[in-house]
């Protein structure tokens, strides 16, 4: 009963913010930030015990205004989400500007598949979404099934309405390799925290679990990582550039090329959190072991 409750309630917003429009609809994300920052906290410690190991140098007051922020940041970007099955081809085109979408297609057009990496950052449904449009090649699109099965559903239906296809984690591993041996585009994000087992890298000073998925695919298959990330603009656009995640000079070890490679993406993710804190995924334990 409570996924469905939860459900009604999603489509509820959903159809909501496609009534009153997009640029309406954003102003509501306030709200929702100071509902669940101050009167119904959800995950307000792990926010702010983050943001105090990331960036020990902040007084008090600054971490918690990044924090507020955050939550302002994912209220938009959830608003955005709901809003999606109501944007048209040319809408989702739009939404993220790309400023190198053609060597992203000269990468592709090499011929040995192609990884295309972003993280929690921004509007990262967004894009995706928009990436397969600008391209004109449909992307199969990692993703990690949600607690509630019917919002799972309808994300998934979601991602797939500009004929992306949708490879749930779990099985993930060996359709995205068929799919990269056939010199196809696949999305993933890899910012989240690794298995407790997984290999360990450098991540804000301190050592952290890591998915390994994208560096491995990258040396069995031979297809180039790019990495983008979607950064939101004050008029509330985002702009990216897709940069390669460099395989030169790896170690010998095929185990410490997997971590080099890993250690590479992440400390480029790095560079633009630190310059765009609140526009990260704040929410989960990222340090937990």
């Amino acid at each position: 009963m409570k996924n469905i409750f939860e459900y009604i309630l999603f489509l509820g917003f959903s159809r909501m913010f496609r009534l009153i429009g997009l640029r309406l609809s954003r102003k509501f994300a306030v709200v929702l930030a100071f509902v669940f920052y101050y009167l119904i906290p959800i995950r307000k410690e792990t926010v702010i015990d983050n943001l105090l190991h990331a960036f020990p140098g902040y007084d008090d007051k600054k971490i918690r205004q990044i924090a507020f922020d955050n939550y302002k940041s994912f209220a938009i970007t959830l608003i955005e989400i709901l809003y999606m099955p109501a944007m048209s081809s040319e809408d989702i085109k739009k939404v993220i500007k790309c400023n190198n979408v053609e060597y992203v297609r000269e990468k592709y057009n090499e011929g040995n598949g192609l990884i295309l990496l972003s993280a929690h950052f921004g509007n990262w449904e967004f894009m995706a979404a928009s990436m397969g449009v600008q391209l004109g090649v449909p992307l199969s699109i990692v993703v990690k099934p949600q607690r509630n099965p019917y919002v799972t559903d309808w994300l998934n239906r979601t991602r797939a309405k500009w004929n992306n296809q949708i490879v749930p984690l779990g099985i993930s591993i060996r359709k995205i390799y068929q799919t990269l041996k056939e010199k196809k585009i696949v999305a993933m994000v890899a910012d989240q925290r690794g298995p407790q087992e997984s290999i360990k890298v450098n991540f804000f000073g301190r050592e952290v679990s890591a998915h390994v998925g994208p560096a491995v695919l990258a040396l069995k298959t031979g297809a180039p990582i790019l990495y983008g990330v979607p950064v939101r603009q004050k008029d509330f656009s985002y702009e990216t550039v897709f940069t390669e995640i460099s395989k030169e000079n790896l170690p010998d070890s095929h185990e410490e090329k997997i971590k080099e490679l890993t250690q590479r993406h992440m400390s480029y993710l790095e560079e633009f959190i630190r310059k765009y804190p609140e526009q990260w995924l704040w929410m989960y334990k990222r340090w937990k072991h």
